[in-house]
């Protein structure tokens, strides 16, 4: 990124777009005599945005933070998600469920119009879903809505979805990352921006920034806001520059260092909330070493949890264990499933015994943002004990998740986002075959177990089924979760109504303001 780019661009000068928007409005008002045009410009209302670059805009691909948080102000989901983890209408506006918990039905929002002018219909949905549902499209989504046989269009503003089993968590499955309803017959979803959002794109010059004015025509209200303008960091200290020097107003991503040193800052406002969102290290299981179950015990034996989460997270958040069920989840949560303690010793008899007589050397694949660096480097130490020689290799978010490395690499460290519901990383990061299972974990007790869990309504049945998957987990999983982590955002003293969201990308900007 160029220092130019880097740059405050406050006020007018910050949004190219929006400032011919307003000349040719000043313009006017000289053309007809209008006294407002001797009168002083109000200043634009436009919040200033710094996050790491993106490297997919389609929303069927998106998947990083930066990802979502732009595709969110574009576009809309059916259903939406608070920021405390509860269902929230968007474009339906109402719903309704068969007796046998197979028929869904939604109406939807009227009067609801995509920024090229044409209107929102019920057909709109029918063909998102049908997209994101498609097994020969390759999206992770395909996994996901496997279970929907039918999506029909009952009217124009009516649109009915009928499922091949019960699902509990089918509400919450239609409000997932990927579910931004596109327009009909879109023949280039990843060109154009062209949705139904409370802010539509202007300006896009990658990897520079991405600039958008709020659209006063949104179905819900026009949002408080002028615009945004969103700027790429490759590196998160240089945002927090940024912010501290005032030229940019809301920052996340943020490692606990850099979390711990705003909160002590000049006109900064933070905040934090509690997720399940994690890191998950793991080893692909499908190929050496890591066909070998010793060798992952061995690196569960190597790691001892909670000095990484105090070392690391320094206390934000909790301690994880081997499974992705946190104690957010408070109805599935089990406790009791926990890996042994940390034994580096046996650790190194456990390799020995699988043939690595001296030394296990492994490159780590992680993010060079973030806490990711510091889990590295204190993993690597802690591994060392036991032998294990690790090569840290930290890129950028954009290449571990642009070009897929994070499936193929044989070890690596990926942050999975928290999700309101723990259904949602059984079946796509460790059911066998799943869009996402990194790890390429299979094991046929897991799967007729996150199958139960998945389908039945009955909660103590469910309940049951996550606790023998946690210790599955603990016994023969791919994983290990060094902790569950707080999220982190910071804004400018001049920012209003902001609420983080578990989920920072999901963060919502259609009621936020700014300070006289």
């Amino acid at each position: 990124m160029t220092t130019e780019a880097r740059s405050a661009r406050a006020g007018l000068r910050a949004i190219p777009g929006l400032v011919l928007s307003l000349a040719a409005v000043v313009a006017a008002a000289c053309a007809t005599g209008s006294s407002s045009a001797t009168s002083p410009a109000e200043p634009e209302k436009v919040v200033r945005i710094g996050i790491q670059p993106i490297a997919q805009t389609d929303p069927a691909l998106i998947s990083s933070d930066s990802e979502v948080l732009i595709a969110n102000q574009v576009y809309d989901y059916l259903i939406d998600i608070d920021e405390s983890n509860r269902l929230a209408a968007r474009l339906a506006t109402d719903w309704s469920v068969s007796p046998d918990g197979l028929e869904y039905t939604f109406d939807l929002a009227q009067g609801v119009t995509f920024h090229d002018g044409s209107a929102f219909t019920a057909r709109d949905v029918v063909w998102t879903f049908d997209r994101l549902r498609d097994p020969a499209s390759g999206y992770p989504t395909a996994d996901l809505y496997s279970g929907i046989t039918d999506i029909r269009a009952v009217d124009d503003h009516q649109v009915t979805f009928t499922l091949l089993k019960t699902n509990p968590f089918f509400l919450f499955d239609l409000a997932d990352n990927h579910a931004l309803v596109l327009k009909a017959d879109t023949a280039f979803p990843d060109r154009g921006f062209n949705g139904t959002g409370p802010y539509r794109v202007v300006e896009y010059v990658p990897p520079d920034r991405i600039v958008m004015e709020a659209n006063t025509d949104y179905f819900a209200g026009a949002p408080q806001l002028d615009g945004l303008e969103i700027t790429f960091f490759a590196d998160t200290s240089s945002a927090v520059e940024a912010l501290q020097g005032g030229q940019l107003d809301f920052i996340m991503g943020l490692s606990t260092p850099q979390y711990d040193s705003l909160t002590q800052a000049d006109g900064v406002q933070t905040q934090i909330v509690d997720t399940n969102g994690f890191v998950a290290v793991r080893l692909r299981t499908d190929r050496s070493p890591g066909n070998d179950p010793r060798v992952i015990q061995a690196l569960n034996l190597a790691t001892d949890r909670q000095s990484l989460f105090e070392v690391v997270r320094r206390g934000y958040g909790s301690v994880g264990a081997s499974s992705p069920i946190g104690p957010v989840y408070t109805d599935y949560f089990d406790p009791s499933a926990s890996p042994p303690p940390r034994d580096p010793q046996a650790a190194r008899a456990l390799l020995e015994e699988a043939g690595y007589k001296e030394v296990l050397k492994l490159d780590m694949y992680m993010l060079n943002t973030g806490d990711y660096p510091d889990l590295g480097a204190a993993l690597k130490a802690q591994w060392a004990e036991a032998g294990i020689d690790v090569s840290l290799q930290l890129v950028p978010e954009g290449v571990y998740y642009g070009e897929g490395k994070w499936l193929d690499v044989d070890l690596g460290i990926t942050g999975w986002a928290h999700r309101p519901y723990p259904q949602f990383y059984l079946d796509v990061m460790l059911v066998c075959g799943a869009k996402w299972n990194e790890s390429h974990f299979c094991d046929p007790e897991f799967d007729r177990l996150a199958g139960l869990a998945g389908s039945t309504s009955d909660l103590q049945t469910r309940a049951s089924a996550y606790r023998q998957i946690q210790q599955i987990l603990v016994d023969r999983g791919p994983l290990i979760v060094p902790y569950f982590f707080a999220q982190f955002g910071a804004t400018s003293e001049r920012v209003q109504g902001l609420k983080l969201k578990p989920f920072p990308g999901r963060t919502d900007f259609r009621n936020v303001s700014l300070a006289p």
